[in-house]
């Protein structure tokens, strides 16, 4: 889901405000063991729908109060003690992967299994100077031939590598994590979700 403004993604979570702890507590255990075993975009609705749950769980405090089972293979979260679900966004090197439900790094850069910190260090080295071209200086736009061209030819690029992010690179973290959220979707170039195809 896009960034929304404020007033409406408040608005969108009141309906979990209504929840009592331990409705929230089942409802989010059920969402993830839909999750469980799949790589989902950011902007898919029942992904939406969690982080608006998890969000007002995390302000109440609701998994450390042990109500309910958590799903099988989910871990507990350094950070905020919810289960752990993680985001991989354009911003890994500098973020790690982000938890779902307080939005501080999860798993930090270093940390990521082996095998896949080279292939992901590659990726995110390839989209920064890409994302880049959205934020270039003045100074920067003036000798480029056309800053709308080189924007445009920047969002093709980043659908792109959006596209191997989620469909070739984010599947092969399931190994690791038994749900995984990846980012599909660029603001700063205008890459919304339906641009990203396999």
């Amino acid at each position: 889901m896009p960034e929304l403004p404020d007033r409406l993604w408040k608005e969108y979570g009141e309906v979990f405000e209504e929840f009592d702890d331990l409705t929230l507590a089942r409802w989010l255990a059920q969402t993830l063991a839909q999750l469980k075993g799949r790589a989902l975009r950011f902007s898919h609705p029942l992904v939406g729908a969690y982080r608006l749950a998890a969000e007002q769980a995390n302000r109440r405090q609701v998994w450390h109060k042990r109500m309910i089972a958590v799903p099988a293979g989910f871990t507990e979260a350094g950070c905020c003690r919810a289960p752990a679900l993680p985001l991989f966004s354009r911003d890994v090197i500098e973020t790690g992967l982000i938890c779902q439900s307080c939005a501080e790094t999860l798993v930090p850069l270093d940390e990521l299994p082996a095998e896949l910190l080279a292939a992901v260090k590659t990726w995110a080295n390839e989209y920064a100077p890409v994302h880049a071209v959205a934020h270039w200086e003045e100074h920067r736009r003036k000798p480029a031939r056309s800053y709308d061209k080189a924007c445009e030819e920047a969002a093709q690029q980043a659908e792109r590598l959006l596209a191997v992010a989620g469909f070739e690179l984010v599947p092969r973290l399931l190994e690791f994590y038994p749900a995984v959220i990846w980012e599909d979707h660029d603001e700063c170039l205008e890459v919304r979700p339906d641009d990203i195809n396999p």
